[in-house]
């Protein structure tokens, strides 16, 4: 079922009542572990840290995966700034990842889009002035909003405010992150959305292709939805 966004939230969509009653509560999974995460050594935004220094734990996800990906490994392989193009169906969204930031959410979205697990995925939110914000939201390659790789992870320290262009994980409440993920299409005022999301990213090249969609479009699941081709890593 939908959670309803008058209050707006970025959420992976629940489990129907009788599945979710054979799990273990979704908001237990990914505790428990003596490990030193992103979330116990926060960043600051001018601070830069080797993710060499960094484990990160990705225990299984309850409701399973939807799609064929192997984990992450545990410690990043990836620092800096990555640079990634989406290639969509309405043109190239190029955009820059901050692994100093974000160090195991960028780990678990390099891994996946190498393993090509976002190709000929649709984007199936796409949020707009009845919400109160305008997102866009991918990564569930059933285009059902409840898909994710099988894995979940920590957040790691989230950083406001929502600006355009902004890319962010979704989730299902705290440290619930898989594979889902929204780009911020118009700045969202201080206090339009909780501070409960990792930020990323930020898109860099091909914004104005998403604004046209935004634009044309009247509901929360667009009639013709953005469907991301494939994600390509550009590594130095």
């Amino acid at each position: 079922m939908p959670k309803p966004l008058s209050k707006p939230a970025l959420r992976r969509r629940a489990l129907p009542a009788a599945a979710a009653a054979l799990l273990p509560v979704l908001a237990a999974c990914g505790g428990g572990s003596s490990s030193t995460t992103a979330q116990d050594s926060a960043l600051s935004p001018d601070q830069s840290s080797p993710t060499s220094s960094i484990t990160c734990d990705y225990p299984d996800a309850p409701q399973g995966a939807t799609g064929n990906a192997s984990k992450p490994p545990s410690t990043p392989d990836v620092q800096g700034t990555v640079d990634v193009t989406l290639t969509t169906s309405i043109g190239s969204l190029g955009a820059k990842l901050d692994a100093a930031k974000a160090p195991c959410t960028v780990n678990s979205f390099v891994s996946l889009a190498r393993q090509g697990f976002f190709d000929k995925s649709p984007c199936h939110r796409l949020t707009t002035a009845a919400a109160g914000i305008y997102v866009l939201q991918c990564g569930d390659p059933t285009g059902t909003g409840s898909g994710g790789p099988g894995y979940e992870f920590k957040d790691d320290p989230v950083s406001v405010p929502y600006t355009r262009g902004t890319v962010a994980m979704a989730n299902a409440g705290p440290n619930t992150n898989g594979s889902q993920f929204f780009i911020v299409l118009k700045d969202i005022p201080e206090g339009g959305l909780a501070p409960a999301y990792s930020v990323f990213g930020h898109v860099t090249k091909g914004m104005e292709a998403v604004d046209a969609i935004a634009a044309a479009a009247d509901r929360e699941s667009p009639t013709n939805p953005i469907k991301m081709d494939r994600v390509t890593v550009q590594q130095p």
